[in-house]
């Protein structure tokens, strides 16, 4: 026999077994329309749907067992497409809760559809109205009612915020159903999804979130703008009567439309103007339904005929939808106090010198000195300072909050709550674990770079590991090689220039200008507290130099050194950098410095196979970029340094920020890359890749 292991079941396999209830009904389903030739005619014009079929009519003449036999049948061929694919609800909420929940969720929905459908059509029918008259006369058949209430119990199961979005969606779709078409069917799917609405209380609207109240107004704004296409295409019969397509008036809807698109954006950005308008909107469109509500409840019955017609169906459908939302943006109007475009921070008082003070006095994390380089705003929250930078309506926080570290919590809510009022999406970049652990729960983290940290007490380049470095740095007695410690400001001009050109020359040599945000320029290095590393020929040339930034710890102390800029001249000292960092880690150890970052590089991180699209999408961005900023082996060079590593994390509230997020990130790192730089360096890479 082979000890060989048995091979993995294909996934698809895996997750068909898992839905066993729901392959028996999709197949019951299908052999009732083979066997009665439902599937390519329609049922509910032969003699046998007046026997199976349920509603009204059916119970009073006590055929209760139809509830049970028009679950199985379809009335038209057509409709099988939308009855199939609606068990998909059912099968994602038996795969993840069992096939006895499934069951039960499909069971009592069905069960209450057809029974609370016929129950409040026999209430409306002892009105004067007709659609519920005409409605309580008709027969249904079908499965949808507990189909509906598992799509509603399988949304509940969605993360959020996807859970209320999409409870949102749903609602929406029942209501509007109801509303414009308002069959036997629709009375059915909304009360089966207002039923697990009810039992499951997964909808739940925060009101501390202003992101979401601001989301649910720009929802609802674009679905009456829809309704408002749908019904100027499509004849509709709802609850309130039937409406016809326009034969002309297309120029009003899409003047329409387009004012309904630009008030839904204000909304979803905050802007106070646009919550007015939309007051205003839906104030006009609640009384013009009141007014038609009255003049028909006033007229005669031989008026009505005259009275009633599209406009006023369609008058009072509008009403109820435009009512519903001028209740929520009234209860919401804290949300929407944004009354120009802003930048957040920019009314703060704090000078980079006061953000330097709050680093000496409470100290940092390997990036916080590059808050302190320009672009760079500030928003002072719970004592402390948050860094960032505003891109494409994305408050990007670069690395940890400054400030005490018992109020990272709340530093981190303040930042997120300042940055949605100002209608900008807040994120993190390159935060730490601590960082991490603030967020709100439910927030996203993607893993962006590892930090790589050299422990400098006791360091010494002893053993195999240190062969590289060890051999780097002997040569360079060899050669006369000499390092100097120094600062930029200190050094000669002649220096100096040397350094721009060496700088200048690695520029050019890019499809793309240098980077920012969290890779510095010589601009940066000219900051009296940042240390320039030199290498120098025996001819006194500058063969290479580093930049090394302050890492702060409480009480002003620096307790360690960040690596930032690594320029070496071409056909130079070939190991100068080897030379550079090990010689800079002995002068800081021999200074009493704790650390050394080598820093995180961008697009580097190797993850687990495991890790998720996104790490996929980044290690193919990485591979892209790898010919023109070479990540990769820049991270694979700092691994002869033998660090450690720190994970840094981009965290953010969910995937719906992420392309935001990416637009606001390329702005940040490239702010004055050009569509042409682009272009060319992506013909770069193509070149490459044939060469």
């Amino acid at each position: 026999m082979s000890d060989a292991p048995a091979k993995a079941p294909h996934p698809v396999v895996v997750f068909l077994r898992r839905i066993p209830a729901t392959l028996t009904f999709v197949a019951a389903l299908l052999v009732v329309g083979v066997v009665w030739g439902g599937l390519w005619s329609p049922f509910e014009e032969t003699d046998l749907f007046d026997t199976v079929a349920y509603g009204l009519p059916a119970f009073a003449e006590g055929r209760w067992w139809t509830v049970v036999t028009g679950t199985f049948f379809v009335n038209q061929p057509w409709v099988y497409v939308f009855t199939l694919g609606s068990f998909a609800g059912m099968a994602y909420l038996e795969f993840r809760r069992g096939s006895r929940v499934a069951l039960l969720y499909y069971t009592i929905g069905q069960l209450f559809a057809v029974f609370a459908t016929a129950l409040v059509l026999w209430l409306a029918a002892m009105t004067p109205w007709q659609w519920a008259q005409a409605q309580a006369a008709a027969l249904d058949v079908g499965a949808s009612g507990g189909t509906m209430a598992c799509i509603a119990a399988a949304v509940g199961l969605f993360a959020s915020p996807w859970r209320v979005r999409a409870w949102l969606l749903l609602l929406a779709l029942s209501f509007i159903a109801l509303l414009f078409w308002g069959h036997i069917a629709d009375v059915e799917h909304l009360l089966a999804v207002l039923l697990i609405l009810f039992v499951d209380r997964s909808l739940t609207i925060q009101r501390s979130s202003v992101r979401e109240q601001r989301f649910l107004a720009f929802f609802s704004m674009i679905v009456i703008g829809a309704i408002q296409v749908i019904v100027l295409l499509v004849p509709t019969d709802g609850i309130f009567g039937p409406t016809e397509p326009a034969s002309g008036g297309y120029i009003d809807a899409a003047i329409d439309v387009v004012i309904i698109a630009l008030v839904a954006n204000g909304m979803r950005r905050g802007r106070r103007w646009a919550w007015v308008v939309s007051v205003v909107l839906a104030s006009i469109n609640v009384l013009t339904g009141a007014f038609v509500f009255t003049v028909i409840g006033i007229s005669s019955e031989a008026e009505l005929e005259a009275v009633i017609d599209a406009e006023t169906e369609l008058s009072m459908a509008s009403a109820v939808m435009w009512l519903l939302m001028l209740v929520y943006i009234l209860w919401a109007r804290g949300a929407f106090a944004v009354r120009r475009r802003t930048r957040l921070g920019k009314d703060a008082a704090l000078t980079v010198d006061e953000v330097k003070e709050v680093i000496r006095r409470d100290g940092g994390g390997t990036l916080s000195w590059m808050t302190t380089w320009d672009d760079m705003s500030y928003a002072p929250v719970a004592g402390g300072v948050v860094g960032f930078q505003v891109r494409r309506g994305v408050a990007i926080a670069l690395g940890d909050p400054l400030g005490p570290e018992e109020q990272r919590p709340e530093m981190v809510r303040g930042f997120i709550e300042t940055a949605e009022r100002n209608a900008l999406t807040p994120c993190f970049f390159s935060a730490g674990e601590a960082t991490r652990a603030a967020v709100p729960a439910g927030w996203r983290s993607l893993v962006v770079a590892d930090d790589t940290i050299v422990d400098l007490p006791g360091l010494e380049f002893k053993g195999k590991a240190w062969n590289s470095v060890r051999s780097s740095m002997n040569r360079a007695g060899r050669e006369e090689m000499t390092f100097r410690m120094s600062r930029f400001t200190d050094e000669p001009w002649g220096v100096q220039q040397q350094i721009r050109a060496i700088s200048e020359m690695w520029v050019g040599d890019k499809g793309l200008p240098e980077m920012g945000f969290t890779l510095g320029t010589l601009t940066e290095a000219r900051d009296p507290e940042v240390r320039l590393a030199l290498a120098l020929s025996p001819s006194g040339d500058v063969d290479g130099f580093l930049s090394w930034l302050p890492v702060y710890g409480p009480g002003g102390a620096v307790r360690g050194w960040t690596l930032d800029l690594m320029r070496r001249r071409e056909g130079g000292f070939p190991p100068v950098m080897e030379f550079l960092i090990g010689s800079s880690a002995k002068y800081f150890a021999e200074e009493g410095a704790e650390i050394l970052s080598l820093s995180g590089a961008p697009l580097a991180h190797e993850g687990p196979a495991d890790s998720g699209l996104i790490a996929d999408l980044t290690g193919k961005l990485a591979e892209t970029l790898e010919p023109v900023y070479g990540f990769r082996s820049l991270h694979r060079f700092k691994q002869k340094f033998n660090p450690r590593y720190e994970t840094m994390y981009l965290l953010y509230r969910d995937e719906g920020d992420l392309p935001a997020i990416a637009a606001g990130l390329t702005k940040a790192f490239l702010p004055d890359a050009t569509l042409r730089q682009f272009a060319g360096a992506g013909w770069e890479l193509v070149r490459g890749g044939h060469d």
